[in-house]
């Protein structure tokens, strides 16, 4: 099977790597070419200069890149790979984006006779590197089936939800419980060291009950430590929550937490935060309780 993977960023590097390992035939293309070039160095498989030019011949094409645009753009732009796919191949798009613009792909790629499914991924860039991230799908239940193998090279937990639209709205429900998580670890953190706990001690005992999330558990330190260069950025953690209002307020349906996490998201980002890991929130809630104190200092 001949795979081509369209987007070379922190997740799809190294999921398009274990393609490679896993024996797939595997082509790449990345809008900065440099990184491109550098994949090939480190596995085997070729680059292409445009994504039509990476999904000539392939028999499923994935991508993970930024947003809507962006998958439009890789897709149908004027150098997009759907043209390049002949009936019976499958695009994977792995993208956290939209439901309506999954429909919207899908439907053109249904008129060339070329399956879709949209399919976001939850684990992080260690679930990526590791091999071990879920995969929700929404499309076909034959589609799927077709490209579970190609799916199987980095996924661990592969969840066909529904039709397609169904994956990204999975993704959704995905990041409003991440946006839950990091709201509580900042609060209860701050709250903890406000207060003067012994966190070494406090830890432990949160961690061991009912209280204990993927956050606490593996990023309590480096919140405490006021590390956070590394992870699922600001930024990005904002973008997909607004995709999750987004969709809450055409469905009309309340998401008050996640409309503060998304707000909070915001000042961090203005605070010059982006890039940062989104644990970062929880110096808002230091200067918050300490007006005077700058958590960088």
């Amino acid at each position: 099977m001949r795979v081509a993977f369209l987007g070379l960023g922190t997740m799809g590097y190294p999921m398009a790597g274990h393609l490679s390992r896993a024996g797939f035939e595997t082509s790449v293309f990345n809008r900065t070419a440099a990184t491109a070039r550098r994949w090939t160095q480190e596995f085997t498989g070729s680059a292409a200069p445009t994504p039509a030019a990476a999904a000539t011949g392939a028999d499923v094409v994935c991508l993970c890149v930024g947003a809507d645009d962006d998958v439009r753009e890789v897709l149908v732009g004027p150098q997009g790979a759907l043209a390049a796919l002949a009936a019976g191949a499958i695009i994977v798009d792995h993208t956290t984006t939209s439901a309506q613009v999954a429909v919207e792909i899908a439907a053109l790629a249904q008129e060339r006779g070329v399956g879709f499914v949209d399919a976001p991924v939850s684990g992080g860039q260690a679930g990526a590197q590791a091999g071990r991230l879920s995969v929700m799908c929404g499309g076909a239940a034959e589609t799927i089936e077709r490209v579970r193998p190609v799916l199987a090279a980095y996924g661990t937990t592969i969840t066909r939800i529904g039709p397609v639209g169904t994956g990204q709205l999975t993704k959704m429900v995905n990041q409003i419980l991440v946006a839950g998580a990091i709201e509580g670890a900042a609060e209860a953190l701050n709250f903890a060291m406000a207060a003067g706990l012994d966190l070494t001690q406090v830890l432990p005992a949160v961690s061991g009950g009912a209280a204990s999330s993927w956050y606490l558990v593996n990023r309590a330190p480096t919140m405490i430590r006021d590390e956070f260069d590394f992870g699922f950025a600001v930024d990005w953690m904002r973008k997909d929550l607004r995709i999750c209002l987004d969709e809450a307020t055409r469905r009309g349906i309340p998401v008050p937490l996640t409309t503060l996490t998304e707000s909070d998201l915001s000042d961090a980002h203005d605070r010059g935060d982006g890039r940062l890991d989104a644990t970062a929130i929880i110096r808002l809630r230091r200067l918050a309780t300490d007006p005077q104190a700058d958590p960088e200092d």
